[in-house]
């Protein structure tokens, strides 16, 4: 059951976060929000969001905390950090991790905040800025089903799917191996149309071909124009689609194309693209 008077937390506040919080405001949720960089917080408490000055402050003032950040060493730092969440009063909150991190760094936050008496579900998304703008992210949770279902309305808000997937770590997991798929799609799409290319067939026809065909996808039709355009502004950065493929080796994943993607967007990273979006990989196996 929906419950708008539980005054929400929301830290982190990159691409994917200011839309995702502003989703819940526009739901009618009263949201309190903290950035470790300062300044990021305008277009948010323009919207109706109040602003804390500390972390302690809008823990002190929240119910349901939602960290959203770039990887396991921020996360780290937000929860374990010496001025960190769990230096903080949380008995009896939920916190609701949405960052892509490892299996490994969820189950690690999960007992330190359980002896805290912070409960945790690890809740990770698949979606890039436009989904987060539009709430129809895909959002993979692991933890107690019963603070799922706390949760649950306040995650349909963010997206259009929101699986319970098992214990904490399970959200993550599932996470790691979509954005695996996700990793080998793109890579695929950029030999497919640069082995067209040496035969002669245009770029534009050959996405026209896919788009029509049985493997033709949103992801596609979604990244044809900056294709054509030979322009990749990040919506999902090349260097966190690196970072992901990265976690899922560590994970355990040696099949041969989870290891050609992570050799190749590794070499991307490194030839100084990881700024621009997952699809300048096209650029990088092109030779540009």
């Amino acid at each position: 059951m929906e419950n708008k008077t539980m005054i929400i937390g929301w830290i982190g506040l990159g691409n994917m976060g200011i839309p995702m919080a502003s989703n819940l405001l526009a739901a009618g949720y009263d949201v309190r929000v903290w950035n470790r960089t300062p300044g990021k917080a305008a277009q948010l408490v323009a919207l109706g969001a109040k602003e804390t000055a500390t972390l302690s402050e809008l823990v002190a003032q929240s119910d349901v905390l939602f960290t959203m950040v770039s990887d396991d060493e921020a996360v780290k730092a937000i929860y374990t950090g010496s001025d960190g969440l769990l230096s903080l009063p949380v008995q009896g909150k939920l916190a609701v991790d949405m960052s892509t991190i490892s299996p490994d760094t969820s189950r690690f936050l999960a007992e330190q905040t359980k002896q805290a008496g912070l409960c945790f579900l690890d809740a990770p998304v698949s979606g890039s800025v436009g989904p987060a703008k539009e709430g129809k992210l895909v959002i993979m949770v692991g933890g107690e089903r019963a603070d799922y279902e706390i949760a649950k309305p306040m995650l349909d808000k963010l997206g259009k799917a929101a699986f319970y997937l098992g214990p904490n770590g399970a959200g993550t997991s599932a996470k790691l191996a979509i954005n695996l798929l996700l990793g080998i799609t793109v890579q695929g799409v950029s030999e497919t149309l640069l082995f067209a290319r040496s035969l002669g067939i245009g770029t534009e026809q050959m996405l026209d071909i896919i788009s029509e065909s049985a493997v033709g996808t949103p992801l596609v039709r979604g990244k044809a124009a900056s294709i054509l355009a030979d322009d990749y502004p990040a919506a999902f950065a090349l260097k966190h689609m690196a970072k992901d493929l990265r976690l899922a080796h560590e994970a355990g994943v040696s099949t041969p194309l989870a290891e050609s993607v992570n050799a190749t967007y590794r070499h991307a990273l490194e030839s100084g693209l990881g700024e621009l979006d997952l699809m300048a990989i096209l650029r990088h196996l092109g030779g540009k």
